[in-house]
């Protein structure tokens, strides 16, 4: 049996044209003699839709698409569909009203539907918000071949593999009860910086363990702060990876099940990526790509300061979009040195990017001016320095809603951390490429972009990093090394450590505690930033869920009992 795999790109809510796509996909696999076609988690109304489950219309528009697309469907071929369907139940049992389903869609009808049984509610997911489990284990027969089926989250539940299970229930040990013949995933699982290797070993681990040749189907594309890479890919009985899909691109892979001796021959199998700035640099096109595509852009703007950040921005951009669509702005001030101006010139013509210069030293004036009375006899400090930022910031939302180009954000994930960043200012925009990239992390990406030649200027990368909002200023007056600043910031937020582990790991106690106090207050920015783009287990999005008003990581609090005085 011939199976395909539909690495597809939905837009979510765009039922006609995921239909069409996956359409598309069947007329190609059936060109190709596959008997089965597998589709992503919620193929059809694509991954995920939030609050739009909570609309009945869309539900209703969901399933006539979906009866509609069984009617389309080529009839020597079954398809796999990620779709909803209602619990009809759920006014008796108190559930939820949807179920996470996948339908089996043959001979110009749906044959069969699948729950999902396992639904997360952790980081960016919320499915017990909106679907009912599955209580059973999914499968079904073609051509007398038993197929197990599962979705998703549910075979992220291996004990052996985890050393706990995080639910009652393994679908793929209830599945190898059952004695299917293989097991297929369908899936939408995000991005974040070598997870696939991490999918590939967890699964390797389940198909020895329960002899299951696997089949996993992945999303790929942007849908607004996540990334979803694809790479789906096929295991053996031995847990051999015998197929897998190209990363962050649409894809359509062929994989045999040999009936003779029950498993899966190898076939087609995409390498891994080199490193992991290559693989974090293709995720950011990806997801810039389909975050302007998918909002109904084209073109997009941003300031060029002579930065590293907004060099690293504009290159992403560049590439995701093409040099023509992509417009710098330059607004030197009076603390501005000329290397940034010349920096951000040589960047552009690097890149093959337009630029305009706007000098903001005359409207700089104007605000010292209106404000002279009102702030007499105060030295000047952080209003004024924000005062540069937000004028910066009101032009490029000018350009923006001019020429109607999205504006893009440059602020890195340490900034965003630690609050050196100002709201209506360098926050304005539409998106945040990089803020879940730390400062760190956007050094090795532009290293990385320079190996075969210069496009980020090496000058770029070699002066002390600056806002320049006064003389001589530097980031480091303000904030620990950025080598620092980044090792405390993932101990903080990725591993959860308290601030007293911190400490005893070897760091000062007074930079803990600065860092510390810094991240707790700038929760109220992050709430106000554009949706930033992401590539760790722990970014500022959707599944950063933390309170404004909280005095949890008071710093006198959270040592006291742990560190001595």
């Amino acid at each position: 049996m011939k199976i395909a795999i539909a690495q597809l790109n939905p837009t979510i809510g765009d039922l006609p044209k995921n239909a069409e796509k996956i359409l598309q996909a069947a007329q190609q696999a059936t060109a190709e003699k596959a008997r089965l076609l597998l589709t992503p988690e919620l193929s059809l109304c694509g991954y995920p839709p939030r609050d739009l489950l909570l609309n009945p219309a869309f539900v209703e528009a969901t399933n006539i698409t979906l009866q509609q697309l069984a009617r389309d469907l080529p009839s020597n071929i079954a398809v796999l569909v990620g779709t909803v369907q209602e619990n009809t139940k759920a006014s008796i049992t108190g559930g939820k009203p949807l179920f996470n389903s996948i339908a089996w869609l043959e001979a110009g009808k749906v044959q069969q539907v699948f729950h999902k049984r396992l639904l997360p509610t952790y980081d960016v997911f919320d499915e017990r918000r909106y679907f009912e489990p599955g209580l059973q284990a999914n499968y079904f027969t073609l051509d007398k071949v038993h197929i197990g089926v599962t979705v998703c989250e549910d075979l992220w539940n291996d004990e052996e593999f985890w050393g706990r299970r995080s639910y009652a229930i393994n679908p793929i040990a209830d599945l190898a009860i059952l004695g299917v013949d293989f097991i297929v995933n369908l899936s939408a699982s995000p991005y974040t910086v070598n997870k696939q290797r991490f999918r590939e070993a967890m699964l390797s681990h389940s198909a020895v363990r329960f002899q299951q040749p696997i089949i996993y189907a992945n999303q790929v594309g942007g849908n607004d702060d996540l990334i979803f890479d694809g790479r789906s890919f096929a295991l053996n009985k031995q847990g051999e990876v015998v197929c897998r899909a190209q990363g962050f691109k649409t894809d359509l892979v062929m994989v045999d099940f040999d009936e003779e001796v029950r498993d899966l021959r190898t076939s087609f199998v995409a390498p891994h990526y080199e490193c992991e700035e290559e693989e974090i640099w293709q995720a950011l096109i990806l997801g810039v790509q389909d975050y302007v595509r998918k909002c109904g852009f084209s073109r997009v703007v941003l300031g060029l300061s002579g930065g590293v950040d907004s060099s690293l921005v504009a290159a992403i951009a560049t590439a995701a979009l093409g040099k023509e669509n992509v417009f710098g702005v330059l607004m030197p001030s009076c603390y501005s040195s000329k290397d940034s101006i010349q920096d951000a010139l040589a960047l552009a013509a690097n890149l093959g990017i337009k630029t305009t210069i706007l000098p903001i030293e005359n409207i700089m004036q104007a605000y010292d001016q209106t404000l002279a009375d009102l702030f007499a006899n105060t030295e000047f400090g952080l209003a004024e320095e924000n005062i540069q930022s937000r004028i910066r910031g009101t032009l490029l939302m000018a350009i923006s809603n001019k020429f109607g180009y999205l504006l893009l954000s440059t602020g890195n994930k340490s900034e965003m951390a630690v609050g050196y960043c100002t709201l209506y200012g360098d926050m304005n925009g539409g998106l945040a490429v990089i803020a879940d990239v730390p400062k760190t992390r956007v050094y090795a990406l532009c290293r990385w972009l320079n190996r075969n030649g210069e496009i980020i200027p090496q000058n770029i990368l070699s002066k002390p990093p600056s806002a320049e909002l006064r003389p001589n200023q530097v980031d480091q007056d303000s904030l620990p090394p950025y080598e620092v600043l980044d090792d405390i910031l993932q101990r903080l937020i990725q591993n959860h450590q308290s601030p007293a582990e911190i400490v005893a790991s070897g760091y000062d106690r007074a930079v803990v505690e600065k860092v510390v106090q810094m991240v707790a207050r700038a929760e109220f920015k992050r709430r106000q930033a554009p949706p930033g783009l992401k590539i760790t287990d722990r970014a500022f999005g959707t599944g950063w869920r933390m309170p404004i008003a909280s005095n949890w990581l008071a710093v006198k609090d959270t040592f006291r009992g742990f560190v001595k005085s």
